[in-house]
């Protein structure tokens, strides 16, 4: 059965635009800071009793995101119920992360849109069907950790190849299409684990860029 977090890219290989392509980290700001980047932010104690961010990748809308998900963790374990309107913020915060991302990773040209509009790059997610499974929600965290550490390799490999597309996309205007490719699982693999992590589903993800 197909995983019920679905993400889409029309894809862009060719006749890429080179201007927006060598300042697309300067143009892509505004979205960085509302939903972040690619990473996975992990928290730690420095050992003086403050603790510190080794990453913030998810933006003001993603903390917002974030701690509606920790609320949740509650409401589910306990009562076995995702607010509808934490459910429709996160889902949107997600909407919103997939265009960013896509852009700002070189898999589209086009602006992203500030909330929701249509994009070439797009995520559907269905809801649970029946009742949420409450040991899955509770252990959630620990249930990830193998994503976790996937996760850290796979998205190094998407900023090396992105950084050798920019500079294939300036000098040919074309975005070779097995980079793009790996680009556009990897941004799957990520959606679906951050979906999975903010409880808008209980299946467990896919080890797979497809």
């Amino acid at each position: 059965m197909a995983y019920p977090v679905t993400v889409t890219i029309e894809p862009q290989y060719d006749n890429r635009n080179r201007l927006t392509t060598a300042f697309r980290l300067i143009l892509a700001i505004p979205h960085l800071i509302l939903v972040g980047s690619i990473g996975v932010g992990v928290a730690f104690d420095s050992g003086h009793g403050d603790a510190r961010s080794l990453s913030g990748e998810s933006g003001l809308l993603g903390t917002a995101a974030w701690i509606l998900a920790v609320v949740s963790w509650f409401t589910i374990v306990f009562l076995g119920e995702h607010m509808p309107p934490i459910r429709r913020f996160t889902c949107f915060y997600l909407r919103w992360r997939v265009r960013a991302l896509a852009y700002v990773m070189l898999l589209e040209d086009r602006y992203p849109p500030f909330g929701d509009a249509p994009y070439p790059a797009s995520v559907s997610i269905v809801d649970p069907a029946g009742a949420r499974d409450r040991l899955t929600v509770g252990l959630r965290i620990f249930l990830a950790i193998p994503h976790f550490i996937a996760l850290a390799f796979v998205t190094l490999a998407w900023w090396m190849t992105t950084v050798v597309a920019w500079v294939l996309i300036l000098l040919t205007r074309r975005y070779p299409q097995g980079l793009y490719d790996f680009g556009v699982g990897a941004l799957r693999w990520l959606i679906r684990v951050e979906a999975y992590m903010l409880l808008l589903v209980d299946d467990y993800p896919p080890f797979s860029l497809t």
